[in-house]
């Protein structure tokens, strides 16, 4: 764990909820300034990368190449109108960057491209192979001697794909204990609902048989999310180490009210009115998260 891991206690969890709050607003932002994005996604998996990012990895912004860094894989790509504030408020990148997302010239495209974007381990978008990718950056960090962890960041309709599985047979016959895979199972997909357009659940059990832990989580919950971070880093030195799947059951668009569980908003813009709405709905969401880390803290 990073140098400066502190346990886990209210101060943290109140931190780690207002970070969470500024990248999604950084996130609307970004869509409104790129005229549109794959936002909802985007505010799905903003706790887990926020999470990630301020409490776990290592990671150096002045050394963006550090050979021992832990890697961060974004297997669902087309989410980088959340991502790209990730990185950019953590310092890897300017924030002005983020003025011309995707737009004609800027270095900021909707799938990142690790080429052009300090901090990023590898550009995605084809959807299905950032298991893949991991498993080779963890077979890598083994012949080289190194340890650091893997985070695969995929979704719940991305796991269509067949090469995810593939993907998961190697990391557990190779025993990739520092492998963990994070599904943002917001239960919708560019088409509709993934139970209508094809299945994947149970997740939990399908991990598992293919040989991992697992555990299964409120994804909009940072009190749950780093009890099962932290679970998987303790593991991964143990006898019999397995890879690690969370199976995080998350809301898309969560935090603005009229994209939550909406299919629809897979991809968006926003006008001055939605704009505004979604600040408002923003301000009422973070409320009620600060209630709740006062009160569980």
């Amino acid at each position: 764990m990073p140098a400066n891991y502190k346990p886990f206690d209210k101060d943290e969890w109140l931190r780690l909820e207002k970070k969470a709050d500024e990248l999604r607003r950084l996130t609307v932002q970004t869509t409104v300034w790129g005229g549109s994005g794959h936002i909802g996604g985007a505010l799905s998996a903003m706790d887990a990368m926020t999470v990630l990012y301020h409490r776990y990895m290592k990671l150096d912004v002045n050394n963006p190449d550090m050979e021992d860094r832990d890697r961060f894989v974004l297997s669902k790509g087309h989410a980088a109108v959340g991502y790209a504030p990730v990185i950019c408020d953590y310092g890897f990148m300017s924030v002005d960057g983020l003025h011309n997302f995707n737009l004609t010239g800027s270095q900021f495209g909707m799938h990142l491209d690790s080429n052009k974007i300090k901090g990023i381990d590898c550009s995605t978008g084809s959807l299905g192979h950032g298991l893949s990718l991991a498993c080779g950056f963890a077979l890598a960090g083994r012949l080289k001697g190194l340890d650091y962890m893997n985070y695969v960041l995929t979704g719940d309709g991305e796991l269509n794909e067949g090469s995810n599985w593939e993907a998961a047979m190697t990391a557990a016959q190779f025993k990739l204990s520092n492998i963990v895979v994070l599904v943002d199972n917001n239960k919708c997909m560019i088409d509709g609902r993934v139970d209508d357009e094809m299945k994947v659940e149970p997740l939990d059990k399908k991990f598992e048989a293919f040989g991992f832990n697992v555990a299964r989580v409120d994804g909009q919950n940072i009190k749950e999310l780093c009890a099962v971070i932290e679970d998987a880093i303790e593991k991964r030195h143990a006898e019999n180490a397995k890879p690690y799947a969370i199976i995080m059951d998350t809301v898309k668009g969560a935090g603005v009210d009229f994209m939550e569980d909406d299919y629809h908003w897979h991809y968006g813009a926003l006008d001055d009115e939605k704009t505004n709405r979604c600040y408002e709905s923003l301000d009422k969401y973070y409320a009620s998260r600060v209630e709740r880390a006062e009160r569980e803290g």
